[in-house]
């Protein structure tokens, strides 16, 4: 062979070892995806994994579309899971549609694992995980809640009888989940209205205390393994905000004698404070998650004005996108992790980001609209900020064990 090569007109810094030995690379390469594309047969994760590295292309999780499995089940169902709170409960008030439980969420250049339970589990053994923030941020709880029920069901060792403060222990794994109600995630407090404040926008006006975060969980939460953080809803409405014991203004308190801020403002601030409360404990060395926001679908009027979500599929993004204020709220929460990343990395403590707005805001088909209670009860507002369980928000799940796998 290497006597072939002396005849050919080749430079003479050619190593014909060298060439000899690129067919043979070729050829390892070439075996090694086939191998693999027959071994996953049954896994076509795996599959659009390889093509998406034979093909240069990047996995983005939080960027995709939902793609319809018109035979998919859903994991779990209210009688396999007792913990789903009636207003999330969307089978037992009869939603009659179930079309929106068959769609799966497709990222970008890859494919998102369906929800393995044990395989959680085993990731997290002998760890604890937090949930802080709404009840948006328990919603995801009870989803992870119920998905894990398929392995094991866990047992209550709640340290009150509040639902706003739950923890569950997996026994079999040593594994604690938890969630913390703290909608502001800082210090809060309510006052009567005053002024201009109406039954027509609100009956209460929220003091929020932007550089004190919530005790509730802040002296809790040290010795957790993985905190996921996120809040959204209740920003909105009248709020005055104080800093350092100071009024520094409010968001629609509409006093003459107070500065008007943006709601903006006082949401970049409370995540500002929480991520550095987490800093600052010494006994805190764990992995902080900010699940961003989930956005509300209300159509055909406000959430007090008659406003509802009837849709029984995703719709197109061109058909439906966030309204600047949720943007801005999503793009601000963003910007402050991404300050506290740094230090982060110097006291050792992970910042991750769990994105699903992008792939939330298509599916106003997710929310309980009015089968949250029976029909004969006097509840006229329509539920179209949480979802219905199964459903939508299981994806939240398989994006956070894509995440743990990383970090492996």
């Amino acid at each position: 062979m290497e006597h072939f090569f002396k005849h050919l007109n080749l430079p003479q810094n050619i190593n014909i070892r060298v060439i000899l030995l690129v067919p043979g690379l070729v050829f390892l390469s070439v075996t090694s995806l086939h191998l693999l594309s027959s071994y996953s047969s049954s896994s076509p994760w795996l599959i659009s994994y390889i093509n998406s590295l034979s093909l240069g292309k990047k996995c983005d999780m939080f960027r995709g579309e939902w793609i319809y499995h018109p035979n998919r089940m859903p994991f779990y169902t209210n009688f396999t899971c007792p913990e789903i709170y009636d207003q999330q409960n969307c089978m037992k008030f009869g939603r009659p549609d179930l079309d929106f439980l068959k769609w799966r969420w497709k990222p970008v250049g890859c494919e998102l694992p369906p929800f393995d339970a044990a395989q959680f589990l085993e990731l997290v053994k002998g760890k604890s995980m937090a949930f802080v923030g709404d009840s948006v941020a328990r919603n995801q709880m009870q989803s992870l809640l119920c998905l894990l029920a398929t392995v094991e069901y866990p047992a209550d060792v709640s340290y009150t009888t509040s639902s706003k403060f739950k923890r569950w222990l997996y026994t079999n794994y040593n594994f604690t989940l938890a969630a913390f109600w703290s909608p502001f995630l800082v210090k809060a407090t309510d006052t009567k209205p005053k002024n201009g404040l109406t039954k027509s926008n609100t009956t209460r006006l929220t003091n929020l205390y932007l550089n004190e975060a919530d005790i509730n969980w802040t002296s809790q939460i040290g010795a957790f393994d993985y905190v996921i953080i996120s809040a959204g809803r209740w920003f909105f409405g009248p709020k005055m905000y104080y800093e350092n014991g100071h009024v520094v203004g409010c968001h629609f308190c509409k006093r003459n004698d107070t500065k008007e801020l943006t709601m903006s403002y006082g949401y970049k601030r409370a995540f500002k404070t929480a991520f550095e409360a987490l800093l600052r404990l010494e006994s805190f060395k764990g992995v902080v998650i900010l699940r961003t926001l989930s956005p509300a679908h209300f159509e055909n009027g406000e959430w007090n004005e008659g406003g509802e979500c009837k849709r029984t599929e995703p719709v197109s993004r061109s058909e439906m996108k966030m309204n600047w204020g949720d943007l801005e709220l999503y793009l601000s929460q963003i910007e402050v992790m991404r300050a506290v990343e740094r230090e982060g990395k110097k006291r050792g403590v992970k910042f991750r980001l769990l994105d699903i707005t992008k792939a939330m805001e298509v599916r106003p088909d997710g929310h309980p609209n009015h089968f949250g209670h029976w029909p004969h009860e006097n509840v006229t507002i329509a539920d179209c900020v949480h979802w219905c369980l199964p459903g939508p928000i299981d994806s939240w799940n398989e994006l956070l064990l894509h995440m743990l796998k990383q970090d492996q």
